[in-house]
């Protein structure tokens, strides 16, 4: 699965505005220039985060956004959400109102015919919830250098941050299997 530029544009200015957090709001161009992105789609971006409430603007010569709440305080998954929409690892997948995950491949049992159940529906969900899991566990805190000094803890094993930005060494995955309620 691969998020849009949406989700990479977004985060990389939720970072930036962490990095710079202060008493004065950042221009959002110097952002654009900084880290060399397109403004207009930088100005659709930011005001899909600000409408999720997780940056404010002031406008005027001295104007720009802020960070809405502690970098601590934002995750990911409030960051992806808001860009990307529901996050689904395929297009029959997504998540109903109450909260159950639901294949839009499956149907009830009904006078046409006995129910068909998504031969793959666990695999997806289990994926869905592994990548939710992770965003809601990763904080702009993390992905600010300095500022997340607990976040090596959370590597797995055998993985530095060094390792982690030059790509040398994977990290083990863990084959416990694990009881999943996925609302069928």
């Amino acid at each position: 699965m691969m998020f849009s530029t949406k989700a990479e544009y977004g985060v990389r200015v939720m970072v930036e505005l962490a990095r710079r957090a202060g008493d004065d709001p950042i221009p959002l161009t110097e952002i654009a220039e900084h880290d060399g992105l397109p403004l207009a789609y930088l100005e659709h971006l930011v005001a899909r985060l600000r409408k999720a409430g997780l940056v404010d603007s002031r406008r005027g010569s001295r104007g720009g956004y802020m960070l809405a709440r502690s970098p601590a305080e934002i995750t990911m998954a409030d960051v992806v959400e808001a860009l990307e929409g529901s996050i689904a690892p395929i297009e029959c997948i997504s998540q109903s109102a109450d909260g159950s995950i639901v294949c839009a491949r499956e149907s009830a049992e009904d006078a046409t015919g006995p129910a068909h159940v998504c031969p793959t529906k666990l695999l997806w969900t289990r994926v869905r919830f592994s990548i939710v899991r992770t965003l809601q566990e990763t904080t702009l805190a993390d992905l600010v250098p300095g500022a997340a000094l607990g976040a090596a803890a959370a590597l797995p094993d055998g993985m530095t941050e060094a390792s982690l930005a030059t790509g040398t060494t994977l990290p083990t995955i863990d084959s416990q299997p694990r009881p999943l309620t996925t609302g069928a």
